[in-house]
């Protein structure tokens, strides 16, 4: 599988050149996700996946899923 050329990192990553960043990159179809202390490993998705994931987040349907008692 080929992986795009322009990473960027997150803006939460702070100011450091260290290797605990989140990067990202986008295609035509896809986004690409990454940590820079582990490049090879890339999580890709399309963009209504990641959209329902994170409205779920915003909603607060990601919650904790420890069983309780």
């Amino acid at each position: 599988m080929a992986t795009p050329e322009n990473w960027q990192k997150s803006s939460f990553s702070g100011g450091a050149d260290g290797n605990n960043c989140l990067e990202l990159a986008a295609t035509l179809t896809n986004l690409h996700f990454r940590e820079s202390d582990a490049p090879a490993t890339v999580l890709t998705t399309t963009r209504a996946p990641l959209a329902h994931f994170l409205a779920g987040i915003r909603a607060d349907a990601v919650a904790d899923r420890t069983p309780t008692p």
